[in-house]
Order: C-alpha cells, then structure tokens, then sequence
C-alpha cells in the first residue's frame, strides 16, 4: 500500500466492510471482478486519485470483508453497494464496475439511475450469453466445491504459476467459494444466464464501455453490442488488451476514464 491510497473498514449494516480509498474531488467507487478483490485496482488508483475520491470495497466474502449471511446473487450485491453508499455519506458519485463488478454496476445503474453520475463498465458480465468455457466448467466443477480450501490453494498455485511462465495468457480463476457460488447463478455450462440486454434502453447515465480486445473470458462483439442499445454511450476497446484491461493498461485506462468523467 501507499501513503497515497488507505486502507479502511466501515461498517455496512451488520458487516465490518474493508475497503481501500484515496484521492480528492468527486466520488468514483469501483467494484471489482469476481477472481479478485480491491487490492487489484491499487495501481488504479494512484492514477485515479489524482482527479477523484476513489473507493474501492472488498465485496462481502472477498479480500478482508466478511459474506453476507447465506447465499446471495447480484441483487444482494446491488443493495450492499447502496448501503455502502450511504455509509460513505455519497449521495451520487461515479460508478464503474469489472466483469462481476460491471453486472453489479449495471444492475445498480437500472435500479438507482439518480445517485449514478456516470457509469463505466469494463470487460462486464450481463451483456450477452457468451462466456469462455473453462470458465462456466469451473463454477460448476463439483469436485471444486466439494473440495472447498484445498481446491483454492490448487487454483491460486495454478494462477501463480501460469501468469509467470506465460505473460500472454489470462487466467481469471475464482479464488473464492462465494465466487464459485455467484458463478452457478450467472452461468450455466452452456452460457451467461443473467443477461440485461433488454434493459439496456432503460440507461439514462453517460456510460463508457471498455474491453480489451483480447479478452479470452468475454468476446469484445459484447462491447459493441451493448453500446448500439445504451443510448449515451461510449465505447473504448484497447486492441492489445485482455480481460483484466484496467492492469494491461493502466496509464492508457486512466486516461481514457478521466476523458470521460471529466
């Protein structure tokens, strides 16, 4: 950590939530994708922070905060997003979401389009049925869920190892059992099943949709999909980028992010 971004704990309803947060001038809060935590935006946000109060949360069951109580879905993750709001005491703020993080966003930006000052999507789920394989095989892997501690400490070795023998390959892997769970309600061993396309007509934000073209989870054709149905909207696709883009490039990203916002 640096003495640019902090690292807090803020109680949001009965969970004692950790979050990370930096900067000055108009709230941004970030969600994050569902193999990672708020650690993953830090080089993010000494970029970001220079233009904006950033706030990352570690959603309930990843990084260093506590699940929720029972299984939840995208809807339970919707509502801790709000409460997260108001324990901030932000009445609107911008909002950008990855991969799980971008459904969340999305699915915030329908319910809550007052407080959304403008929405940002990156690599996101919800925007079409497309989804790499491995992906839909692993959140429904019985053996992973019934070997639970030990199947993560395998996965995390096999992440580790591969991000350093191979720099060009991405592995998006849940590390977490509350990501498996989020992923056998998303997914299906043949597609995405929660897909908001329909919706989409419905955003009434400025919204910036951001891919990389490589993305081996999601296809960009999503990208450019969801921005013929959004009806202000902007989309940004790094040629040479994969699925975490906001990593790939992270200088390019916040420029990008900052034209936008402002």
């Amino acid at each position: 950590m640096t003495k640019r971004i902090r690292s807090q704990r803020i109680k949001v309803g009965e969970l004692d939530i950790h979050y990370l947060t930096g900067g000055q001038g108009d709230p941004l809060i970030v969600i994050h994708g569902g193999s990672t935590g708020a650690r993953a935006w830090v080089r993010n946000m000494e970029e970001l922070s220079q233009r904006y109060t950033v706030y990352v949360p570690d959603l309930p069951g990843f990084g260093h905060s506590p699940p929720l109580d029972g299984d939840y879905y995208i809807p339970e993750l919707v509502d801790f997003v709000d409460k997260f709001s108001h324990a901030l005491g932000l009445k609107n703020f911008y909002l950008m979401g990855h991969s799980l993080g971008g459904g969340v966003a999305l699915s915030y930006a329908l319910r809550f389009p007052d407080k959304v000052t403008k929405l940002v999507l990156v690599s996101s789920l919800c925007l079409g049925r497309e989804i790499a394989l491995w992906v839909r095989f692993l959140s429904h892997c019985v053996p992973c869920r019934a070997l639970g501690k030990a199947m993560m400490a395998v996965l995390k070795g096999v992440r580790w190892v591969a991000a350093r023998l191979f720099a060009t390959v991405e592995l998006v892997i849940p590390l977490s059992k509350f990501s498996f769970s989020l992923g056998r309600k998303i997914t299906t061993l043949s597609e995405q099943t929660t897909v908001l396309l329909s919706e989409l007509s419905e955003i009434m934000v400025p919204t910036l949709v951001v891919w990389g073209a490589k993305d081996p989870i999601l296809p960009v054709k999503q990208a450019y999909a969801a921005a013929q149905l959004i009806p202000n909207c902007q989309v940004k696709v790094f040629e040479d980028g994969g699925h975490s883009v906001y990593r790939d490039k992270v200088l390019e990203f916040s420029q990008t992010l900052t034209k936008f916002l402002g």
